[in-house]
């Protein structure tokens, strides 16, 4: 349960192009990692009790938690994405967003599968799957975690989100800022200038040029946006056991 509800509440690994019969399969392999790991003998009266159910219901909130606080810091490059599109006049641009199957700008698209491709490359699932093996040595099945931390660490991921996307927006807010005072002043000198050809082409012309020269720059911060998603995740299930 604390497994499957994990990688169902995980960025990557929750994402819908990962179909349901794959997700089942890593979820059984993983378990019975575990089990060889940290065997676990089953007692009949507890498991036949009531006390059951409240197990069950710690397991998947143990794991949708952590899966939770890795999808809040993910959810940085889509925002940043989003609100760049919007102040560039990309936002009419849309897809379907392979992760979570809704529509979405193709700029925010861009900056997640980005984030996805570094966290990747930086071994990140590896860490953050072996950081929910080891979970079950600190807090074992029975174990009454502290639950009060879930939303302090909810609560920061959420702020550390906003911090994030805006850092990586702000760049492009005031260059595309000054791009429009300066369409602003073309246009004033010039009444007959039609400002819907000149405006649109020479706004998303500066955006793509912004996001092709600012793409290393970009690259570092989603590389350390995912370093500080996989230790945000760990200091919570540590949060959990100290209280």
């Amino acid at each position: 349960l604390r497994i499957g509800s994990f990688l169902l509440a995980s960025p990557l690994f929750g994402a819908k192009f990962v179909i349901l019969p794959v997700k089942i399969l890593i979820a059984m392999s993983l378990t019975i990692m575990v089990v060889s790991l940290n065997p676990v003998l089953p007692n009949i009266e507890t498991i036949a009790s009531l006390n059951a159910f409240m197990i069950a219901a710690t397991e998947i909130v143990i794991g949708i938690s952590a899966g939770l606080i890795l999808t809040i810091f993910f959810g940085a490059a889509s925002l940043a994405g989003e609100k760049i599109a919007a102040s560039s006049g990309l936002s009419m641009a849309t897809a379907v967003d392979p992760a979570s199957g809704a529509s979405s700008p193709v700029m925010a698209q861009i900056l997640y599968l980005l984030l996805l491709v570094i966290f990747m490359s930086l071994d990140g699932h590896l860490s953050v799957v072996r950081t929910i093996i080891e979970s079950y040595a600190f807090l074992p099945i029975g174990s009454v975690p502290q639950t009060e931390w879930i939303f302090v660490s909810g609560m920061e991921s959420a702020g550390f989100m906003w911090n994030i996307a805006a850092m990586i927006m702000l760049p492009f807010a005031v260059v595309l800022l000054l791009i429009q005072v300066s369409i602003g002043v073309i246009t004033r000198s010039a009444p007959t200038l039609n400002i819907f050809s000149f405006a649109f082409p020479v706004t998303m012309m500066a955006a793509f040029f912004l996001v092709y020269v600012s793409a290393g720059t970009i690259g570092t911060g989603l590389s350390n946006l995912a370093s500080e998603a996989i230790f945000a995740m760990q200091q919570m299930l540590e949060s959990m056991l100290d209280g």
